[in-house]
């Protein structure tokens, strides 16, 4: 099916072009979001009459995207969710989640601008892509942690694993200092019984 694109859309074509794509892709995604329109002779010289206007509103609207995706870039946002000691999530992080996070801070995102691979599955620092405009983007990081003082750690530059390894190793020594204190207070015991020990032997000397 031919449509004639009424914006930038990417891996497909830039404003004005005719092109051919899928029935369904053109019905389900480019008709309705006002994106294209079927390329009839009738529609594309209703677009070559409208053309200047279109620009005009695409340039606009850019300047607008530019200016968001200034304040928006590198920005982090945190999401608390459980996980393993591994740092494996028990469920994950997607779309919704990012935009809602980013909006609970003052920006105004949607979910359909949020560009993932695939749903975040793991504790760590995530950079997400977000499509302000067919020809902007920005760049956001989703710091995903159990809890806010694990993502201020997260946050400082100490992966998961470095977490988990600092965790064991204070385990370890308190642990250790626990045998210490134990051992130390035998052997205080052990020179005790010998005090009383050597303190008999002189009694009984002296009887």
């Amino acid at each position: 099916m031919q449509v004639i694109l009424l914006e930038r859309v990417a891996k497909l074509g830039q404003m004005g072009e005719v092109v051919d794509v899928k029935p369904g892709y053109a019905r389900n995604f480019l008709l309705p979001q006002g994106k294209a329109l079927s390329a009839s002779k009738a529609n594309i010289e209703a677009f070559e009459g409208q053309k200047a206007q279109l620009e005009a509103q695409n340039l606009e609207t850019k300047k607008e995207a530019e200016a968001m995706a200034d304040k928006l870039n590198g920005q982090q946002f945190i999401i608390i969710r459980s996980a393993s000691d591994s740092g494996a999530l028990y469920g994950s992080v997607t779309t919704r989640d990012a935009a809602e996070a980013a909006t609970a801070e003052g920006f105004t995102v949607d979910r359909k601008q949020v560009v993932l691979g695939s749903p975040i599955k793991d504790l760590g620092l995530h950079n997400v892509n977000v499509i302000l405009h067919p020809e902007v983007e920005a760049t956001i990081q989703l710091n995903v942690a159990r809890s806010p003082e694990e993502a201020e750690l997260q946050a400082a530059g100490k992966s998961i694993q470095e977490l988990a390894a600092e965790e064991e190793a204070a385990a370890e020594f308190e642990i250790s200092e626990l045998f210490d204190d134990i051992g130390s207070a035998a052997s205080d015991d052990d020179d005790d019984d010998r005090s009383e020990a050597a303190d008999a032997q002189d009694d009984d000397a002296k009887a």
